[in-house]
């Protein structure tokens, strides 16, 4: 959703998506098996400036401090790049992982080497991703950590994940490998955008299994700090205040056997690509190598479709459920169990509220109808009851609303994860 104001030229990329990363349940319950602790989907590589509105600076031979916080903890983990969304390819020279300890810097001792196949640097091929050797470090749940990459080449506009809702590190051009510096020092600039880095798997117990969160600016945690939707609101950077994360903390509180990965992307359609590159490709391109490849996946969250209603004005109500159907199939297909959410109210909001009124809301009435009766999903989670004003129903309860009265502000995405039925989760030993 999000509506952000970008710099420079907005330019639709094509192209065909390959992880090659296969993400079923382990065979056995008996052997520990790779989980999904993090990720940031792939959305662009063409954004000039964050959601903060800050400009980026990636030119040539760079190195970039990713902050990540894992919702699993462990002590062997591997990491993914990405190159999914730019037509050339990309070299990679050395790559770290370490234990953040304040803004760019690391702990010195939790400093290790990531190789890629035993080699330290790796080329990424266009349209691809690629996944690190197994990695060996201890680390906790919620402690975030610094993936270090060095771009020793041209790095002008890498593939990205256009809000982040976390602050990374870079250093300026031509500054050189700076992946093992403990102290973040060559790293003066920053960026709410997740460059470079796209996922980190940990090895944990054959009974744990992945939920994948997958949708729009909901999902991915944006609130803004005006009406106008832009910029992002920054009391939420850094403190891990998406739904996924609430669900997370929800899920551990009671003893479940998984782990949650967000791939929301903001301003994603279920129908059709989004309305600027930022906002991705729409939901059936990605659903591959987002959801189905992810490793040790067995759940997926579907919340998606105002977008569709939005701005510009498009797909109606027989679309974005063709689009619904088409994904929950694949998803079955696959193995997986699709726990489908209603879409929140948003009349009183600028966009995909009142720009598009009468349209936008009928239309989230009848889709929001659908969803609460079909029986194709595994469940639904009824997302809009559990946030919309009971004296007005077409709209956030005030006590949930971001300042655009379109994304909820950190309490309603705690709300958002208390709705959500732990029981609905299915654990893959029985």
């Amino acid at each position: 959703m999000g509506k952000w104001a970008v710099l420079g030229a907005a330019l639709v990329l094509a192209g065909s998506m390959s992880t090659g990363i296969a993400g079923a349940a382990p065979s056995t319950c008996d052997e520990p098996a790779w989980v999904g602790s993090w990720m940031a989907a792939p959305s662009d590589s063409l954004s000039a400036a964050d959601p903060s509105l800050i400009p980026q600076l990636s030119v040539s031979d760079q190195t970039y401090r990713v902050v990540i916080t894992p919702h699993r903890g462990g002590s062997e983990l591997r990491v993914h790049l990405t190159n999914r969304t730019r037509p050339i390819a990309m070299t990679v020279g050395h790559v770290t992982v370490g234990a953040q300890s304040a803004g760019a810097a690391v702990r010195p001792d939790s400093v290790r080497e990531v190789t890629f196949g035993g080699e330290r640097a790796v080329t990424i091929a266009p349209w691809s991703d690629v996944v690190s050797d197994p990695v060996r470090l201890e680390f906790e749940a919620f402690a975030p950590l610094a993936v270090s990459v060095h771009a020793p080449g041209l790095a002008v506009l890498p593939t990205e994940h256009f809000n982040g809702n976390a602050t990374s590190y870079y250093s300026l051009p031509f500054a050189g490998d700076r992946t093992t510096d403990p102290s973040g020092a060559p790293l003066p600039l920053s960026t709410t955008t997740v460059p470079f880095v796209s996922g980190l798997d940990v090895r944990a117990p054959g009974a744990v299994s992945t939920i994948v969160a997958f949708g729009d600016s909901i999902t991915d945690g944006y609130v803004s700090a005006t009406y106008l939707g832009t910029p992002q609101d920054p009391s939420v950077i850094d403190r891990n205040v998406r739904y996924p994360d609430f669900l997370q903390r929800r899920l551990d509180a009671a003893g479940k056997p998984f782990s949650v990965l967000n791939a929301g992307i903001s301003g994603n359609r279920v129908t059709r690509d989004g309305f600027i590159p930022q906002f991705g490709p729409h939901a059936g391109a990605r659903l591959q190598a987002d959801v189905i490849d992810k490793a040790g996946v067995s759940e997926v969250i579907v919340l998606e479709g105002i977008n569709d209603l939005g701005i510009p004005i498009g797909a109606g109500y027989d679309e974005v459920v063709a689009g619904y159907t088409g994904l929950i199939d694949r998803l079955h297909a696959a193995g997986l169990r699709v726990h489908l959410g209603t879409l929140l109210p948003t009349s009183n909001a600028l966009l995909d509220g009142m720009a598009t009124l009468p349209y936008a809301n009928p239309v989230r009435q009848r889709i929001n109808a659908w969803i609460r009766t079909q029986r194709l999903s595994d469940s639904v989670v009824d997302f809009d009851a559990a946030l919309r004003d009971p004296a007005n129903p077409d709209v956030l309860d005030p006590r949930y609303a971001g300042a655009d009265n379109l994304h909820p502000n950190a309490a309603g995405y705690r709300a958002m994860a208390e709705a959500i039925d732990l029981d609905r989760f299915l654990p893959v030993c029985g």
